[in-house]
């Protein structure tokens, strides 16, 4: 017993040295990023000025709003800068996010975690019609129910429900926020209960091959005898135009007290941040 102990003891030594020396090697061929200016001249022209130093000697582009691309240093080197006319650029909001892309001397290529600019004016959209079609499309599709199914005492009936993100949590990720405080409504067809408001939170966890994962906690009422609770989660499937994700939800809604009335929700929805608004 004892020898076996002794063996598991040093095999556990062995497997810390070997984590912390991946860590460290993990962290040698890592290129640190270190800020020195990152803001937006507010008088003209409008030049975005960036500067920052590495870790290391290494090439170095931007990208700005996950569009436009700048070489910022074409040699190796561990201190870095630029000034970019933001005139020919258009934009949708005030805070536009860029990430910064480092090229070591073996090739290896490192993108950084996104950082954020304000803009001193109002952005215009040059091609003002395509504004206005986005927001036009975006408010029609914003405007669909998600169809649904509902399982109730044993039956099955088909809803409809509008959800409504109305206050969302920044993140680091330019894609979707933390989490968002949402309004929904839901009508069932044909169900003893038919009309439902919810109020509740969800998470957002982006994760690979779909878009996100999105467990969730929302409270329910009929104002009558129908209140209650009810756990979600939902898997954002894929984005429709850089706007819209699909996602498919199945939510659990209980009564407290009365385990009759529980029942079973799914649906098929769109979710857009678009309209909300950011904290």
């Amino acid at each position: 017993m004892k020898k076996l102990l002794l063996f598991l003891y040093t095999l556990f030594c062995i497997n810390l040295i070997a984590l912390a020396q991946y860590k460290s090697d993990a962290d040698s061929t890592s290129i640190e990023i270190f800020l020195i200016d990152a803001y937006v001249q507010p008088e003209l022209p409008h030049l975005f000025i960036l500067s920052f130093y590495t870790s290391s000697v290494c090439l170095s582009n931007v990208i700005i709003d996950d569009r436009y691309e700048y070489v910022v240093s074409n040699g190796l080197s561990e201190a870095h800068s630029i000034k970019i006319d933001l005139a020919d650029l258009s934009f949708l909001n005030k805070d536009v996010k860029y990430v910064i892309v480092t090229i070591d001397s073996m090739g290896r290529k490192q993108i950084s975690e996104p950082f954020e600019f304000t803009l001193p004016f109002e952005p215009i959209v040059k091609e003002g019609s395509s504004l206005f079609t986005l927001c036009l499309f975006a408010g029609i599709v914003f405007g669909l129910p998600a169809p649904g199914y509902a399982r109730i005492d044993g039956k099955d009936y088909f809803s409809l429900t509008k959800e409504i993100p109305i206050l969302s949590f920044r993140s680091s990720s330019k894609n979707y926020p933390a989490g968002y405080i949402s309004f929904e409504y839901t009508y069932i067809f044909n169900a003893m209960y038919r009309k439902y408001l919810r109020i509740g939170y969800k998470r957002i966890f982006e994760i690979p091959i779909f878009e996100y994962i999105s467990p969730g906690l929302t409270a329910y009422s009929n104002f009558s005898s129908q209140n209650g609770i009810a756990p979600e989660i939902s898997l954002g499937l894929f984005s429709i135009y850089n706007t819209f994700t699909l996602y498919t939800r199945y939510r659990y809604n209980i009564k407290p007290n009365d385990s009759n009335s529980n029942f079973h929700e799914i649906n098929l929805g769109l979710y857009t941040r678009f309209f909300s608004l950011y904290l």
